[in-house]
């Protein structure tokens, strides 16, 4: 016999004492950046992984944002719309960075990086 845990009721969720309680933590750290930030283990990143990896994982990220942008931008109208393409332009410009750094660190069929004009 299967057995099955309650889900929670999206509508029941008080959001409200949730940012009461998160509202502080986020001020404090506004006022005072030498605050360390609260830890929190729900998401963990390795200590010891490499830059490049790091990096690959960025890029992913941000091209997930991009097309969950683009179909969200699809599907609304107005204003609304210019809101998602901005936020899908600046995930586009942030993967954009991401490559460059990428090529930096390793660059492009063992080519050596561009010198820098002076």
């Amino acid at each position: 016999m299967k057995r099955t845990t309650p889900k929670p009721d999206a509508e029941a969720i008080d959001f409200s004492k949730l940012s009461d309680i998160t509202e502080p933590l986020v001020s404090a750290r506004l006022r005072n950046p030498n605050r360390p930030d609260p830890v929190s283990h729900v998401f963990t990143i390795i200590p010891n992984i490499d830059t490049e990896s790091l990096l690959c994982h960025a890029c992913e990220t941000l091209a997930s944002l991009n097309v969950m942008a683009t179909d969200l931008a699809c599907e609304v109208e107005g204003s609304r719309r210019n809101v998602m393409l901005a936020i899908q332009q600046l995930a586009v410009l942030g993967e954009l960075l991401v490559n460059r750094a990428l090529d930096n660190l390793d660059p492009p069929g063992g080519l050596p990086e561009a010198a820098s004009s002076s």
